[in-house]
């Protein structure tokens, strides 16, 4: 990358905005997005499962059916590339299975392994993630939810188990790896919209996603025009939102 081009965190935060329409003359570097896309892939990560994918979208024909999957909205269809961040909740199992991977060879190269760490790190992801994740039309859900609600009568306990609850979380990771992308190209000068109107199911036939998949988002990325922005930002003031406790 460029670093003579790059801005300062604090100064790509004030440049991006949700650009709706971009420029049709600039094309956009797609090494350079693909780098952007790598820095999403850095996001955090709930229990470093990265139930997430990202499509770069430049075919003209599976961008114009992603774009009337997005009602044809300006910052879809007038977009240089599309990026869409998918969640697959459904591959927790191989997900989890390369953690384990990673921490055994990790473990096995190092001098001095403290054995109780060892066992705790490894059950988190052979015992516990099969737990929160595994489910059966959502009755081992219910179940859970019964049980960390009676323990959590007398003790601290995470309450979050039910199938709903962990779509929540992927989406959350998902949403953090999405804003690293989007920062990371308006460091290079590049404007993005992330999207939620659209039509999911189509979105995923034209990727050829399976239904287990979830659309997180989709981005529109390209150059801004004069107009690409609606307005100045608004914010309501910090004072109501900032809580000091």
């Amino acid at each position: 990358m460029d670093q003579l081009n790059q801005k300062t965190v604090s100064e790509a935060i004030a440049h991006r905005r949700s650009v709706r329409h971009y420029d049709p003359d600039r094309a956009l570097d797609s090494s350079l997005v693909e780098q952007c896309l790598e820095q999403a892939h850095l996001a955090p990560t709930s229990s470093n499962m990265q139930l997430w994918e990202f499509y770069r979208v430049e075919s003209s024909d599976i961008k114009s059916q992603i774009a009337a999957a997005c009602f044809n909205q300006p910052a879809a269809k007038t977009a240089q590339q599309l990026v869409v961040v998918v969640v697959r909740k459904d591959l927790w199992k191989s997900r989890a299975k390369a953690n384990v991977k990673y921490l055994q060879a990790s473990f096995a190269a190092a001098e001095n392994v403290d054995e109780r760490r060892k066992k705790m790190a490894l059950n988190y992801y052979q015992k516990l993630i099969p737990t929160l994740y595994g489910d059966f039309l959502g009755i081992l859900g219910g179940l859970k939810f019964i049980g960390t609600q009676i323990t959590g009568m007398f003790r601290p306990i995470y309450r979050q188990v039910r199938k709903s609850d962990m779509r929540v979380v992927a989406h959350k990771s998902a949403g953090l790896a999405a804003q690293n992308f989007m920062l990371s190209m308006a460091a290079y000068g590049m404007d993005t919209c992330p999207m939620e109107g659209f039509d999911s199911l189509r979105v995923k036939k034209a990727l050829g996603l399976p239904r287990s998949a979830q659309i997180n988002m989709v981005i529109g990325c390209g150059y801004r025009t004069e107009k690409g922005v609606y307005g100045n930002r608004f914010r309501v003031p910090f004072s109501e939102v900032y809580k000091a406790v």
